[in-house]
Order: C-alpha cells, then sequence, then structure tokens
C-alpha cells in the first residue's frame, strides 16, 4: 500500500476527544488492540488538585459496563487521561485523533480550532458524528489540515459492533483514507463502509428509515410491541432484540436525535413526510423514559417480569405476545422466492406487516443508493455490520427474484401502499440490473453512478481475508482443496495462492461439537498431517470453534451400557488430546467464539492458538455435574507446574494450581481472548487477532512458521503436583464457601473431586507424576461422578432445557 508523506507509517498512539459513552469506548476498543490511547475532555477537579475528572470517572465506568468494552480491566491503564486546558501538547505524539463530543456543529467546530495549532503534522484527523456534514466540520481547520481529515463512524457499542464508516471530504487524500481504512480493518478489527457526506451516512440512513417504517405500520396495525420484535428480530435474520428492545437499548433520545437529523437535513427526500419522531416515543422521551439507561421504554422490568408500553392506555402491561403459527411457519421457509412470496400473497395481518416493512427497506435502499453510496456492496454490508441483519435489503430483494420483487414493489406504489409514491430508479427496473437480476455479482457490485458492476477494494489488507463471508450472488467465499471427508470431518488445504503443505481440518457437527466421530477424525487428521504436511490447523469455517463433547452422540451408550460403556469413549478424547500435543508437526487451533469443555481440552493441547478476540475459553463440565475428562485437569495441573517453574521456582506450587481450581470449579469462562490468557488458557506466545476474517490467515502461517523454524514436539516428563496438603488447604476453603451458601452440597462435592484430580491426588506436595497419572484420576473422577443420580439429572435438564440444573 502506497502512502503520502501526510500519512503517518504506523499508527503508534490515538488521540480521543470526548469521554462520553462513544468516545470513552472507542478509546477501550484501541487499547484492547493494544494501541496506546490519550482520551480528552474538558477540564473539572478530580478531587485530588488535578483536572481529568470526567476523563477518569469515564474510564472508572468502562470496568463496569455490560457487555464489558474492554477486553480485561487491566487495559484501562493504557488511557491517559487529559484535557484541553492543560494537555494539548500530547496531541504531538497521536498519529490518528478521533472527535467524538455532542452532535453539535457549533461545538465541534470550536473544538477544531482548539486542536489544530497542536496536531502531529501527519496526523490522522477524524469526527465519529453519527450524520452531521462532514465537509461542513473540515471548514473548521486551517486548509492545511483539510486533506487529512474525514468521517470515521463507529456503530455502538464499538468493541461489538463490526461497523464503522469511513466518509471524505473532497478534499480527503486517498492514500490517507486507505491507511486509515487498514488500521480499523486489521487492528481494531472493524468491517469499514466507504459512504458520501450525506446525512446520517448509509448505516444510519438506511436502519433508521426501516425503524420509522416499522413503527408507522405497528401503529397501523395496533401491534403490540413484543410481537413485532419477535417478527421482526431473529426470525426475520435481525438481532434477537427486534426493533423495539434495540432502541431501548440505544437510547430512545439518540434514535431521535438521528430522525430529526433526517428531518431537518433532507428537505427534499420524497420519503420526508415520515421523517417525524413519532407521537409514542416524543412522549417517552418527554417522561425521561429513555430506554435502558432509565430503565424504561418501550419495555420496563419489574422484578423479573417485563412489561411494555400500552401507547393507548399510557401504561405498562405485561407481554408475552409471539408470532402466530401461520406466520413463524413462514418465516421458517428456506427458499427466499418462496418465503417473500408467502409474505406477500398472505391475508394474514402480521405477514402482511412483515411484507410492508422489507418492501419499504428495498423501496427507500433503491431510490437513495446513488446519493449515499459508491455501490451495492456498501448498503448491504452498511445493515449487516451495523444493524445485525443476516441479508442486506439488495441480497433479499435478489435472492427472492430481483424482476418479481420490483413488479410487487411497483404495484404497492401504485396502489398508494407505500410511503412514498417515488418511482423506482431506471437503473433498478432496466439495464444490466434488470436483464441480470442482480446487484450483486462475481465481478462486483452495481454501482448507478458508474452503470457498472464495481469489484471489491483491491487495498492489501483485504487479502488476508481468507474465506471472508460473500454477498448473495457473489460467489463462494472459499474453494477447498478436500483432500479427506466424511460424516463428522473435513480435511482440506487452501487454494492458491496460499500454502498448500499446511492441512486444515474442520468439524462438520452442530455448534462443532466432539462426537466419537469428530474425535476419530481429528486423529485421521493428524495421520494425514504427519505423512505429507509441514502442519495441520484445526479451524472451522464458521463460528464457533467448538461447543465441547456431544453429549447426545454419547447417550445411547450410556443408556444401553452405563459407566462402562461411556469409559471408552472417554479415554479416546483423551488419547486424541495426547495425539495433538506428541504429533510430529505443529497443530494450530484458529479459535473464535465459544471453545467450551471438550473444545477448550482439544485447544489447549495444540503446539499454538491463535485466537479471535471474541474467543469465550472455559472448562464449564462443572455446570453438568461433571469435571473436564478429556485433559483439561492434566493440562492444568502441568501448566500451573510450569508457570511457577517460570515465574517463582520457590513459591508455593498451590498458589498456582488455586487459579486452576477455581476456573474450573466455578466454570469460568473468559469475556475474551485476552481473559483467556489471564486465566491461563492462552498463552503469551498465542497471537490474538481483532478481525475474525483474518484469523485463518495468521493461524496457518503460524503453522507454517512453526514448521520452518524445526519444530519438535515437546518431550514427555514428569512435572511436580500440590499433593495432599494443598487439597486439604482448598477443601477448607469450599466448606466456607457452602457454609455460606454459595455453592449447594453437590458442587461442594464436585469442586472437591476437582481439586482432589488437579493437586495429583494422595501424595506428598511435591511429588512428580506424569500425564498418564494424570489422565487416569480426571477419568476416574469423571466417571464417578457421571454415575451419580445428580450428575445424571443435570445432565437430563441441560438436554431437555438447554439450560443447566442446581441441584
Amino acid at each position: 500500500m502506497q502512502t503520502s508523506q501526510s500519512a503517518p507509517l504506523f499508527i503508534r498512539r490515538v488521540a480521543v476527544c470526548g469521554a462520553g459513552v462513544m468516545g470513552a469506548q472507542i478509546a477501550a476498543h484501541c487499547v484492547n488492540a493494544g494501541v496506546p490511547v490519550v482520551l480528552f475532555d474538558l477540564a473539572k477537579d478530580d478531587g485530588q488538585g488535578g483536572k481529568n475528572g470526567i476523563v477518569q470517572r469515564a474510564v472508572a465506568q468502562l470496568k463496569k459496563l455490560n457487555p464489558a468494552p474492554l477486553g480485561v480491566n487491566a487495559l484501562a491503564e493504557l488511557i491517559t487521561p487529559a484535557n484541553y486546558d492543560e494537555d494539548l501538547a500530547l496531541l504531538a505524539d497521536c498519529d490518528v485523533v478521533i472527535e467524538a463530543i455532542a452532535e453539535r456543529l457549533d461545538w465541534k467546530r470550536d473544538l477544531y480550532h482548539k486542536l489544530a495549532p497542536a496536531l502531529n503534522p501527519r496526523a490522522i484527523v477524524a469526527s465519529n458524528t453519527s450524520g452531521l456534514s462532514i465537509t461542513s466540520l473540515s471548514e473548521a481547520l486551517p486548509e492545511t489540515l483539510r486533506h487529512r481529515f474525514c468521517g470515521v463512524h463507529f456503530f455502538n457499542p464499538p468493541r461489538y459492533m463490526p461497523l464503522v464508516e469511513l466518509i471524505p471530504t473532497a478534499a480527503t487524500e486517498p492514500a490517507l483514507l486507505d491507511h486509515l481504512e487498514t488500521f480499523l480493518v486489521s487492528q481494531l478489527g472493524k468491517g469499514v463502509v466507504r459512504a458520501k457526506d450525506t446525512p446520517n451516512f448509509i448505516g444510519n440512513r438506511i436502519g433508521v428509515f426501516g425503524i420509522l417504517s416499522v413503527f408507522h405500520h405497528t401503529q397501523a396495525l395496533g401491534l403490540p410491541y413484543e410481537l413485532v420484535d419477535d417478527l421482526t428480530g431473529t426470525r426475520l435474520g435481525r438481532a434477537k432484540s427486534g426493533t423495539y428492545r434495540t432502541a431501548d437499548v440505544v437510547g430512545l433520545d439518540t434514535l431521535a436525535h438521528v430522525i430529526d437529523t433526517m428531518k431537518n437535513q433532507l428537505p427534499d427526500d420524497p420519503f420526508r413526510a415520515h421523517f417525524g419522531v413519532p407521537p409514542v416515543l416524543a412522549a417517552l422521551i418527554e417522561k425521561g423514559a429513555l430506554g435502558q439507561k432509565t430503565k424504561a421504554g418501550f419495555f420496563k422490568k419489574e422484578g423479573k417480569q417485563i412489561l411494555r408500553l400500552d401507547p393507548q392506555a399510557g401504561e405498562y402491561v405485561p407481554s408475552g405476545e409471539k408470532a402466530d403459527d401461520e406466520v413463524k411457519d413462514i418465516l421458517k421457509e428456506r427458499d427466499p422466492a418462496k418465503r417473500l412470496r408467502a409474505l406477500h400473497d398472505s391475508t394474514h395481518p402480521q405477514a402482511q406487516f412483515v411484507w410492508a416493512v422489507l418492501r419499504d427497506t428495498f423501496h427507500y435502499s433503491a431510490v437513495h443508493l446513488g446519493d449515499i453510496a459508491d455501490s451495492a456492496r456498501e448498503l448491504d454490508q452498511a445493515m449487516k455490520w451495523g444493524f445485525g441483519h443476516s441479508f442486506g435489503p439488495f441480497e433479499i430483494w435478489q435472492a427472492a427474484g430481483w424482476r418479481q420483487v420490483a413488479q410487487w414493489i411497483q404495484d404497492d406504489i401504485a396502489a398508494g401502499k407505500t410511503l412514498s409514491d417515488a418511482p423506482l430508479p431506471a437503473w433498478a427496473t432496466s439495464g444490466a440490473v434488470w436483464d441480470k437480476q442482480a446487484v450483486h455479482t462475481p465481478e462486483g457490485s452495481y454501482s448507478p453512478a458508474a452503470n457498472a458492476y464495481v469489484p471489491r477494494s483491491a487495498l492489501p489488507v483485504y487479502q488476508r481475508q481468507i474465506g471472508a463471508p460473500r454477498l448473495v450472488g457473489e460467489g463462494p467465499a472459499l474453494a477447498p482443496n478436500v483432500v479427506h471427508e466424511d460424516d463428522a470431518v473435513m480435511c482440506w488445504t487452501l487454494p492458491a495462492p496460499h500454502p498448500q503443505d499446511v492441512l486444515l481440518v474442520s468439524f462438520k457437527t452442530k455448534m462443532h461439537t466432539l462426537s466419537p466421530d469428530v474425535v476419530r477424525g481429528v486423529v485421521r487428521a493428524v495421520d494425514l498431517a504427519e505423512q505429507g504436511y509441514k502442519a495441520l490447523v484445526v479451524a472451522q469455517l464458521d463460528d464457533p470453534f467448538s461447543a465441547g463433547a456431544d453429549l447426545k452422540a454419547m447417550l445411547p451408550a450410556f443408556m444401553s451400557g452405563g459407566v462402562k460403556a461411556v469409559e471408552p469413549i472417554q479415554k479416546e478424547m483423551q488419547d486424541m488430546v495426547m495425539r495433538l500435543r506428541y504429533a510430529q508437526v505443529p497443530v494450530v487451533a484458529a479459535v473464535a467464539g465459544l471453545a467450551l469443555g471438550g473444545g477448550c481440552e482439544l485447544s489447549v493441547h495444540c503446539a499454538r492458538r491463535v485466537a479471535h478476540l471474541e474467543s469465550y475459553i472455559g472448562l464449564v463440565e462443572v455446570g453438568i455435574g461433571l469435571v473436564p475428562g478429556a485433559g483439561g485437569i492434566t493440562y492444568s495441573a502441568r501448566r500451573a507446574a510450569e508457570i511457577q517453574a517460570q515465574s517463582a521456582p520457590d513459591a508455593p506450587l498451590l498458589a498456582y494450581v488455586k487459579e486452576f481450581v477455581l476456573a474450573v470449579a466455578t466454570a469460568r469462562v473468559s469475556k475474551s481472548a485476552l481473559e483467556a490468557r489471564q486465566i491461563g488458557f492462552l498463552r503469551d506466545s498465542d497471537p490474538i487477532v481483532m478481525n475474525r476474517h483474518e484469523l485463518l490467515y495468521v493461524a496457518v502461517r503460524e503453522a507454517a512458521n512453526l514448521a520452518e523454524q524445526g519444530y519438535r514436539a515437546p518431550l514427555a516428563a514428569r512435572f511436580p503436583v500440590a499433593g495432599r496438603d494443598a487439597i486439604a488447604t482448598l477443601k477448607a476453603q469450599l466448606v466456607n464457601m457452602r457454609v455460606g451458601g454459595y455453592i449447594s452440597d453437590y458442587d461442594f462435592h464436585i469442586a472437591e473431586q476437582v481439586a482432589t484430580a488437579i493437586c495429583g491426588g494422595d501424595v506428598d506436595p511435591g511429588s512428580l507424576v506424569d500425564e498418564a497419572w494424570m489422565l487416569r484420576l480426571e477419568r476416574e473422577a469423571f466417571l464417578a461422578l457421571l454415575a451419580n443420580p445428580k450428575t445424571q439429572e443435570r445432565i437430563a435438564g441441560l438436554l431437555q432445557t438447554g439450560k443447566p440444573v442446581r441441584n
């Protein structure tokens, strides 16, 4: 990638101006990526003689929020508090400066006047505005700075929402924009969409219009809010929270602000008649019911009951209405053409509601595509990354049959059923799109401005995204070279030009659970790798990495032969993880999403792990009344001894063992890959990637590099265990937890088994044992608990309800 002299070669430090909700969380996500941040706000006494009180309180609040903005709370130390009165000199060391103050054009311009003299001459300057004109904002900067200015709109919450909209002005230097996009994609893990400088850009322009459409049709049909959320949530391939719960989470005042922006800045929009804050929304804001942050909005929680607003009575009433079975069946249809036709043709009010909501978004997206985006790709990706939609509006339209859906929209326009009588644009009803019946093709996505299909970005950073999802019509994301495939696993290599000498193995079970056939498939993959490849990578084509052992697959053996019939299955799992550990080629686990139970045990026995930031790793077997039985206990004991030997050889082993005992006994699951490293399920040498789509690229190269460095499997060696004295100490602590009511009697019994096994059993402190000894202990504890009726009750409860049973 070429960069100009005005672009920083590396982004070493970021400044965020504005320590409100968005600014502080943008800062948090930067430090998640290991990028130090200077966080600015107004000077206000901190109570200790300083003026950084606002920022210090914002940083403290980051540690309390749920979902957590920080991968681990300790990262808050990488955020330097600053204020505009005393600390502007700190800007000289910042390569990117992001303004994130309140959505007031005059306030932002005043701030730019203050910042400009102190900026690093090579810094990239950006505004996180959600909809103000980037060009108007740039006018507050000296002309010498305007080529380094753009919009960079993060979606909330910044750690979890992929979308960042990048909005240039006519003066923004292209190479600088490429540099910033590369940083956002690879270092911060974002999905970047370039938007035109129009009000609310792409995501909020289309998304908020869609919300207004939902409001309109909800009122017209008199549907209750929880029913609408059921219809517009996962059944429609959207976020589980649907429309009204999402509005509560975002904040009703924030939603109203974005609606007002559309109303005030889009006077010529043919849909403008509907660009007003709906009366019910205005009334809630008037009462101070702003959603989740005020504990009341469209919904309110009282005790364990969720109440919803009855707009007619102005009161909260019990909620619970769901979609009718007829409509549920329509929405279950997998064929997009059949599903959309059924919605269109149905006379059921709920089906007509869903059709109207989809139609309105198709209509609005088509009318404004040329105004707000370079191509249909940007619009669809914005809705997927910014609003959690499984498919963008053009993808749905195309998959359902472009010509047929276009005709339905035109019919509804003619019948006065739509929110505007604006006709579909000519590109949607003639020309290449009409002929191909597609806006997305393998050659690219349609651009009204170019009247052509434009390809994806050619920035080098996107070459790292092996297997990244493709839009409908673009073709498959990846064409694996299959080496071996059966019902349980697929062994394959990447297509050229990627390395051909690294074998990959992927699981085909639901949630990538470890069934007996998968276990055998992993062993076969190791055999194949040793026979003709440099390395092996355990990687799934989609999340999660693995939800653990497949209990249902083991159930028939248990039902027919009891515990004795399960023992060979468990022993086979133990043999599998040992096969991974001692493989003669390096084995790398590419972890993303859940890596629970057996999935965690598999990963920790690989030579290396490459983990996406959003990896949730833990040994959770105690939740179903068991101990880890596929090497998890063995790993915990050995790893505790390794950590002690490396960090403090003279320190008591118990101090290190205790952390693993607590993690296993409490079924602790990391809230990020960074926290998994703290717990001990990842090591400092295990790379953590920020962008999920770079995981495979990094994992394959990590495996190849290990091989090139002359990787040798570890030698089997004995290691010390904490022994009976540590067991007694841990048991005493568990007794206190039981007496205090923190754990049940059976929880105590399971935790005692965990402590006994991890400490190596009834042996002297410091006794040297081997892995065979530890595997036997964990196997015996696992099988003994499996024979217990209380454990069987927990397993049955989980299989029946999907929820753990407390007994």
